[in-house]
């Protein structure tokens, strides 16, 4: 009789264990409390971080800008790279005080995923000054992965500005950094010269004369 009841517990006991696994309520209930005692992991933090952009993105200036000062504490306690990287992502389209301070901070944070999703950031925000600071994460950062990326967001920029500092990358010895700066040059010049690293470089001395030479051969064949 006590095996009998034993084995009867034992098959009790699982089959009560597989109901809860197989209700909802008990799943979510379980999830709450976990939430409670160790918080949100990162990818629930991540997902709650763009809901409340979104959220805050349709909101006027002032509830922008609280929001903006909220991620600056998060951006500095906030340990996982991925997290810090959303932060970002959720600060670019925020123009003011804070959320530039967080764009210029991500650049030179410690993992390279958040600076390049710093170098992201900079392209939505434009201008001569995101220019800058991607020209000097091409020329500082000792991660490849980094200054790739800061040469392929000058081109989405479409700034020719931007010419300069692409040409630099036409001299890079890393033949990875040379056919991305080519790539760039393309979006920025509307131009397509090929490929040939040479090429470019010469054009990159002096645009100008490549356009009117262009302009001139274009009227020509409009003529005939």
């Amino acid at each position: 009789m006590r095996v009998s009841a034993l084995v009867s517990v034992f098959f009790t006991s699982l089959f009560l264990a597989g109901c809860a696994n197989s209700i909802p309520w008990m799943n979510s209930q379980q999830a709450a409390l976990e939430k409670e005692k160790y918080g949100l992991n990162a990818d629930q933090r991540i997902k709650e971080l763009s809901q409340q952009a979104k959220k805050v993105k349709g909101g006027n200036s002032e509830a922008r800008a609280g929001f903006s000062k909220k991620l600056v504490n998060e951006m500095m306690a906030e340990h996982d790279p991925r997290v810090r990287a959303e932060i970002l992502k959720c600060t670019a389209g925020f123009d003011n005080p804070s959320a530039r301070a967080i764009c210029v901070g991500g650049l030179d944070d410690p993992d390279s995923l958040v600076r390049i999703a710093a170098c992201d950031a900079w392209v939505e925000i434009g201008g001569d000054e995101a220019i800058r600071h991607l020209a000097n994460r091409f020329r500082s950062d000792e991660d490849i992965d980094v200054r790739l990326h800061a040469v392929r967001d000058l081109g989405s920029l479409g700034n020719e500005a931007a010419i300069p500092v692409l040409a630099e990358a036409l001299e890079a010895p890393d033949p990875a950094i040379q056919f991305r700066a080519v790539a760039s040059l393309k979006e920025v010049s509307g131009r397509d010269l090929g490929n040939d690293v040479n090429a470019w470089r010469e054009w990159a001395v002096d645009p100008s004369a490549y356009r009117e030479e262009w302009s001139v051969a274009e009227v020509w064949r409009q003529i005939f």
